[in-house]
């Protein structure tokens, strides 16, 4: 084989020459097809990711690991039961009663559960925490970002793993940037953001973003106060959360001053949520949607350990939160299932 023919010899074929033999034409082989090819230094991890409570909602975990993972020249999808993976992901949020894990991991190497429906666990690490979130995971939710602008919460509820896994203390974990990049729709997942001392700031990097706004995880309404109002008044956003948890503690005070400040006018996008189940009797539960519609605000029935829950409080539930009945069935003793109850 002359000059001229090695030029132009197929790029799968290779002239090989081991001693002691003369050279000769031979293919050449695809070394990440040997078995043994995960072993070696240049080897891409191939990662495999399960979202334990489905896919209704983007798990921000698995997305921060994938933005790493690729980073690194890793492969990284949706884990399925063929094929082999070095590491498969597994997390939720939720435990075993809304979210039960079943699947069983065979072909990985490593299996690495996390999340808060597995109880308390380590962080993750820096470098992923503080990775912008692969949002191609979740096609299904396009032009939304997702993320944290602090961390903590000084309330300690009783009903909220939050103080205990993140402390006591709101911070600042994040700006805006780390994990929006222009899109038409934030989603922030703050636990209690005007807890932090830093909110003043944050409320304004949401202010300039133009994008709108879900507070989903709500605001904490004891902490507002004239000068963050009129922040949140500069803030694009559909709907605004609260919630009024204890039923001894006395929030009219709290929650009037908020509508006479606020720039939401309509009662449906002033919304709170009202928790139920968790020691407080059917009369403070009725009590408190009954004064917050009084007060124009949109209540929301939240059931702790709904399984557990007695019928009244599951009928009251669905008689809050379905809207067309709330506004049309004014008063409870009147809503239908009410009356079927034991």
């Amino acid at each position: 084989m002359d000059v001229d023919e090695l030029a132009v010899m197929d790029g799968g074929k290779c002239i090989l020459q081991l001693r002691g033999v003369r050279p000769f034409l031979s293919d050449k082989f695809d070394i990440t097809q040997h078995p043994l090819y995960k072993y070696l230094a240049d080897h891409d991890k191939k990662i495999g990711l399960i979202d334990v409570d489905g896919h209704n909602w983007p798990n921000l975990c698995l997305m921060k690991l994938s933005a790493y993972h690729k980073r690194q020249g890793d492969t990284v999808g949706w884990w399925k039961p063929a094929g082999w993976y070095d590491i498969v992901y597994k997390s939720r949020v939720f435990t075993d009663t809304y979210s039960k894990d079943s699947i069983y991991v065979a072909n990985a190497a490593q299996v690495i559960r996390g999340g808060t429906g597995y109880g308390p666990g380590p962080d993750l690490p820096e470098a992923v925490e503080h990775s912008c979130p692969d949002y191609s995971l979740y096609p299904q939710f396009p032009d939304t970002a997702y993320g944290f602008l602090s961390r903590g919460c000084p309330r300690a509820c009783g009903f909220c793993i939050v103080s205990g896994k993140e402390g006591r203390v709101s911070r600042q974990v994040a700006d805006l940037s780390e994990f929006w990049h222009g899109q038409r729709e934030i989603k922030l997942l703050d636990a209690n953001l005007l807890a932090c001392k830093d909110h003043e700031r944050l409320l304004a990097q949401l202010a300039e973003s133009r994008a709108w706004v879900d507070f989903s995880q709500g605001l904490d309404i004891r902490l507002t106060t004239p000068d963050n109002i009129a922040l949140l008044n500069q803030i694009r956003t559909k709907a605004v959360h609260f919630a009024w948890d204890n039923p001894d503690t006395d929030l009219t005070a709290y929650f009037r001053r908020f509508a006479e400040l606020t720039n939401i006018k309509n009662d449906r996008r002033r919304r709170v949520y009202v928790l139920t189940n968790f020691g407080s009797t059917h009369e403070q539960d009725l009590y408190r949607v009954n004064t917050l519609r009084r007060m124009g605000y949109d209540p929301y029935i939240m059931v702790y350990d709904r399984p557990s829950a007695p019928p009244v409080t599951r009928h009251l539930q669905r008689w809050v939160n379905n809207k067309r009945i709330f506004y049309t069935v004014l008063n409870f003793e009147d809503y239908a299932p009410r009356k079927e109850a034991p």
